[in-house]
């Protein structure tokens, strides 16, 4: 009897299974993470909306997009969980350059009247598609 036949065949089963059981496990953390949902969670919908949640009312989620712009969502298009931005509390210095013009000191900016400083720009002929 010839065994190679049932090796593959259980080769293939196997790595069905693993492959299975990769989307089982996030199945599973999606379904975590949508009963577990609770106010003021910073979440994401399937298409891309961020909102905080205000209101968990069985199925329906209600999401704060913008201060006073409130949606509401099925629970199953929520598809992850946003971490809120980290804010340093580093004060940002702002350095002043000493060597700046007599101009700038005074808020003018010498600006040119006539073109002729610019590049000449090739000429197009009438029969000329545009070209690159």
């Amino acid at each position: 009897m010839d065994y190679s036949f049932l090796i593959i065949l259980l080769v293939a089963f196997a790595a069905l299974w693993f492959m299975s059981s990769r989307t089982r496990k996030q199945q599973r953390e999606m379904a975590d993470l949508r009963t577990n949902l609770e106010v003021g969670d910073e979440v994401m919908t399937g298409s891309g909306l961020f909102g905080t949640v205000t209101a968990v009312e069985g199925d329906v989620v209600t999401l704060e997009s913008t201060p006073g712009s409130e949606t509401r969502w099925l629970r199953a298009a929520i598809a992850r969980r946003v971490d809120p931005p980290v804010v340093d509390d580093v004060e940002e210095v702002v350095v002043e350059d000493d060597a700046t013009d007599a101009d700038d000191r005074d808020g003018v900016i010498d600006v040119p009247d006539d073109l002729s400083s610019l590049p000449p720009e090739n000429p197009r002929r009438d029969d000329d598609t545009d070209r690159k």
